[in-house]
């Protein structure tokens, strides 16, 4: 049975490429149809959530001050896409285990397709809306490479339309002793000290991008809670969206573990009041049976994870 949460969104994350000397078209998937009601038309601006916006600018700044800090990074953006606007909800960062360098940044598709149900979850009028990611120097727009590959892709969006912001370290540093906040230098253009975004819109057919005015509004980063445990999203994310892929009822939490936050995910039994619940801690795995008020501990003795719930799922139906 396939997920029921699963979403063209989430498909499309695993064929997105972002490289400036490689080309991989993602597959063409026909995207769901929007309300009756709903008639998209040429974006008018952006509309970013305040905590998106933070977490942009601090995941940048904290990525700068790594051993990494000269690779590019990223984000993608999941978010409502209105009549003639996208109001950005949710990041989902790169993770450590992309493939960047200072001219090109591969997303973790894994990662990004697990995360996107699970906020899915949380809010299902998400849906992929653009990628923001950086760029070394003073290049404040897409370069021609990215326009190779966004130009293929828009049209799988919502509206055939997306946005892209590209961050850049190129701006003024605020003298010492005085407070740090942000600035619009222009409608399309956040910077807070160094940090430069620059934000663009493409949609499918047109030859050039066109920059995008930016707005805030009062909001969450639906996704925030994922980026502190994004390490297990990245170790398990392949087999934990295959699972999702092949069960119906596969729902996601994040919890407190042993040494700090932790992924829980509960797969409904056919038996009343039953689950078989998975706690993640970076890439460690404990597998519980809840059944009649009881917590039963399970060693499965097997990976990758979706086989050994495999094999438990087949000990408990040889059982009943």
């Amino acid at each position: 049975m396939l997920q029921a949460l699963v979403s063209t969104a989430s498909r499309w994350l695993n064929n997105l490429h972002r490289s400036w000397f490689e080309t991989n078209e993602p597959t063409v998937e026909v995207a769901p149809a929007p309300p009756a009601r709903q008639r998209y038309q040429r974006l008018n601006r952006v509309l970013l959530a305040d905590e998106v916006s933070r977490t942009i600018f601090h995941e940048f700044g904290t990525h700068r001050r790594t051993e990494r800090g000269d690779e590019e990074t990223g984000w993608v953006l999941l978010g409502v896409r209105e009549a003639d606007e996208v109001v950005v909800l949710a990041t989902l960062p790169a993770g450590a285990q992309r493939s960047a360098g200072v001219a090109h940044v591969r997303f973790n598709a894994s990662a990004q397709a697990l995360a996107s149900r699970i906020v899915r979850q949380w809010d299902r009028r998400l849906t992929m809306v653009g990628v923001v990611h950086t760029h070394p120097g003073s290049l404040r727009h897409p370069s021609d490479g990215d326009f190779r590959g966004d130009s293929h892709w828009v049209g799988q969006l919502r509206g055939k339309e997306g946005v892209f912001g590209i961050g850049t370290a190129d701006g003024d540093e605020p003298p010492p002793g005085n407070a740090v906040f942000a600035r619009q230098p222009r409608k399309h253009m956040q910077c807070l000290g160094p940090l430069c975004l620059s934000w663009y819109a493409l949609g499918q057919g047109e030859q050039a991008y066109r920059a995008m005015p930016v707005q805030l509004t009062i909001g969450p980063d639906l996704a925030l809670p994922l980026h502190a445990i994004w390490e297990t999203i990245e170790t398990f994310g392949e087999p934990l969206d295959r699972l999702c892929r092949q069960q119906a009822q596969v729902s996601f939490e994040v919890v407190q573990g042993a040494a700090g936050k932790a992924l829980a995910a509960s797969i409904k039994l056919a038996e009343a009041d039953s689950k078989l619940r998975l706690l993640m801690e970076k890439d460690r795995v404990q597998y519980h049976l809840f059944h009649d008020g009881d917590v039963i501990d399970i060693d499965p003795k097997a990976a990758p994870l979706d086989r050994a719930v495999y094999l438990i799922l087949a000990e408990l139906a040889s059982r009943s």
